[in-house]
């Protein structure tokens, strides 16, 4: 159970702060809800406390890994051979299932793409998404802005 000021993530939207625990009543039942602020975008979402688990919320991965997975995106090996659709749904698979190594394996990918031969409105869709999750986690890891963290991005292609 997560308590007011966790920082967990919630694969497919991102990384957020818990701001309340709520109780609200659906068709009659009441349940419990945590209540994410994310830092990008002014959003909250609400997550079912009973379901939290199964949904894959996670605690936010601490300073020292942030730097790992840096490290990782700027240290990976990109390979697009595949068909737009086959690296789509793979590209899907990897960002629902929440690990943040992953997550920065598609953005990168992604990113080598578009600068090289552009991405499908799909594709660009799913950077911008995938983009948000990391950014979004690697913002409360490191305690940093969400400019600092797309400027080391940046930096890892003007390096290259």
């Amino acid at each position: 159970m997560y308590s007011i000021g966790d920082k967990v993530v919630y694969p497919m939207y991102g990384a957020g702060i818990i701001e309340a625990i709520e109780e609200q009543e659906f068709q009659g039942v009441v349940s419990k809800y945590y209540v994410m602020k994310m830092p990008m975008g002014d959003m909250k979402v609400m997550i079912p406390t009973l379901n939290a688990e199964r949904i894959g919320i996670r605690d936010v991965i601490d300073g020292n890994e942030a730097d790992k997975v840096l490290e990782e995106f700027a240290n990976a090996s990109v390979e697009c051979d595949l068909s737009w659709n086959k690296r789509y749904r793979e590209n899907m698979v990897k960002i629902k299932g929440g690990n943040i190594y992953e997550v920065a394996r598609v953005v990168k990918m992604l990113m080598t793409r578009d600068r090289e031969k552009g991405l499908s409105t799909g594709e660009k869709k799913m950077l911008s998404s995938a983009k948000q999750i990391l950014v979004s986690e690697l913002v409360l890891a490191k305690n940093v802005t969400q400019n600092e963290i797309e400027s080391i991005f940046e930096a890892v292609f003007t390096a290259e």
